[in-house]
Order: structure tokens, then C-alpha cells, then sequence
């Protein structure tokens, strides 16, 4: 197994697609010049890179972090858009001539994920119309989007949440390369606040010990998650059985492994910017972004 500055050096290396010098290293692995130097001195040692550029045998020690799917999140109605989202699922709806989920997408295939899991509901129908740019999208039908809150979709998909991506449908990605190849470990994105009125997670020691509606000094939830094999497995297990619980589908799917079974996870944090993701949450929000929907 490696270390976490192991796997940072390592898809460094592997995402340049060139021998980087150290500096360069340490830069893009987030970690002290110091570091780099012994870490790089480590792989090198064990074969994994040579002259600075990562070897085939480094290739197959980052395989079992190898992210291979993703679960892409598209039941809802998506009240709070109306007029729009009357005739057309949030996650369709076009900001300046793209649909609000292609974004997502094209940041996932681009890693050459291709195995995608689209849970929809309301107009699913329509979803349709991604299968010429996507054809290997697999549509997962949730019947029960309107009588429950949001963890009837990741249950309908609770097979297929092993070494994957747990994406909301209706974010706009500006930063693609937050979606990545490999990832080393469990985590959630998350914007660092001093406070904020939304979700959030409360970390201890870079791992999360609390989710809840506001908060300080935490982090902001953005949507998007990776589980690795063991966890992914796990959670399947426990969205079905909170699911079948009593008030189990008023749930947040978030709260399933962050709130009812925390003890049993250890998921960490994902930085990220307010600059690299938005949600469009309201119909004025949509108008901002987009002039076409302003009404003179």
C-alpha cells in the first residue's frame, strides 16, 4: 500500500506524462521541496519512478486507487428553478448554451471513467438525449423521487457505489480536474468557510466527525464524493438498511455514513474553491449566470 505522499508524488508523475524535477514535483504533490526529495528517493528505490517519471511498475501500484465509476444523481424536481425546470429536469436545463450536467460529464469521461450511473426521476425521460454525446450512460429509474428526500436515489444505485464518484446532477464544474483518475482515500469535496447557513462537515485531524445544516470554521458540502471498494461496500449495506428503517426515507443519503454510521467510516476532506463549482439554486441565480432567461 502506499503512503499518501507516495500516491500524491506518483499521480503527479502520472498526469504530467513527462519526468518533472523535484520542484516541480513537490509542487503539483502539494508537499514541501524536503519531502519530495526523500519521498521521490523512496520510489525510486522500490522501482516505481526512474529519472523523475513514473514506470510501469509505478502504473500498477496506483492501479487499486483507480476510481471506475461514477453515480451521477438527476431525480429531483428542482422546485426552487421554476419556471424552467416546469418542462425540463434541473440538471438539462442550458447556462449560455450547455446543459448544467455536461459539465459533470465531460469531466468524467475525460479520466476515462465509462462506467456512469445516471439515477433519474422527474422527466427522466428526457435524459435521453445524452446518450449521442455519452452512449455508455446506464439510467438507473427511481419511482419513489416524489414521496421521499434524496436517499431513494443513491439507494436505487446502492450495487454500484464501490470505488466511485457520488456526484449531484446539477452542479456546474468550472474546475474539471477536481474529478480525477485515481483518488487514495474515502472523501467529500469541501469549501473551507468561517461560517456558513448551508451543509457542512466538522473535521478532526483531516477526517470528518460531524455533518449539519451551519457551521464555523468547516467545510462547505459541494456534491461530490468518492468511496473507495470497502467503504462504497459498506455503504450500500447501510443506505438499505436506514432506507427500510422507520423515517429512514426522509433521510439525507449524506447522513446514512456521515451522521447514523459515522463510527464506522473514517472519510476525509477534498479542498476546493467557491470559484471551482456552482449549484444553481434558485431561478434568479440561473438569470444571473445566463441573460438569455431575463425577462425585460
Amino acid at each position: 500500500m502506499l503512503t499518501e505522499k507516495q500516491f500524491a508524488i506518483l499521480t503527479t508523475l502520472e498526469a504530467a506524462k513527462k519526468p518533472l524535477s523535484q520542484r516541480a514535483v513537490a509542487a503539483g504533490a502539494k508537499i514541501s521541496l524536503g519531502i519530495a526529495n526523500k519521498t521521490m528517493a523512496e520510489l525510486t528505490e522500490s522501482g516505481l519512478i526512474a529519472g523523475g517519471a513514473i514506470t510501469e511498475k509505478g502504473l500498477a501500484a496506483l492501479e487499486p486507487y483507480r476510481v471506475k465509476r461514477a453515480v451521477v444523481l438527476a431525480a429531483g424536481f428542482g422546485s426552487r428553478l421554476v419556471p424552467i425546470t416546469l418542462n425540463t429536469p434541473k440538471p438539462l436545463v442550458r447556462v449560455k448554451g450547455k446543459r448544467i450536467v455536461d459539465s459533470l460529464l465531460d469531466a468524467i469521461t475525460a479520466v476515462g471513467i465509462k462506467e456512469i450511473y445516471i439515477v433519474r426521476g422527474y422527466l427522466g425521460e428526457q435524459f435521453s438525449q445524452l446518450l449521442p454525446k455519452y452512449p455508455d450512460l446506464v439510467f438507473i429509474d427511481n419511482p419513489l423521487y416524489m414521496e421521499t428526500n434524496n436517499i431513494s436515489s443513491a439507494y436505487c444505485a446502492r450495487h454500484f457505489l464501490k470505488n466511485a464518484y457520488i456526484c449531484e446532477a446539477d452542479l456546474l464544474l468550472y474546475n474539471p480536474s477536481l474529478i480525477t483518475k485515481y483518488q487514495y482515500r474515502s472523501n467529500y469535496l469541501g469549501i473551507p468557510v468561517e461560517r456558513t447557513d448551508d451543509w457542512c462537515l466538522e473535521t478532526k485531524h483531516g477526517t470528518v466527525t460531524k455533518i449539519g445544516i451551519g457551521g464555523t470554521n468547516c467545510h462547505q458540502i459541494v456534491g461530490i464524493s468518492y468511496w473507495n471498494e470497502e467503504d462504497g461496500k459498506r455503504l450500500g449495506r447501510h443506505l438499505e438498511e436506514d432506507f427500510n428503517a422507520p423515517g429512514g426515507k426522509e433521510r439525507f443519503w449524506d447522513q446514512v455514513a456521515l451522521e447514523n454510521h459515522i463510527s464506522d467510516y473514517r472519510i476525509g476532506v477534498r479542498e476546493c474553491r467557491f470559484e471551482d463549482i456552482c449549484e444553481i439554486d434558485t431561478f434568479g441565480e440561473l438569470q444571473k449566470l445566463d441573460e438569455t432567461y431575463r425577462v425585460n
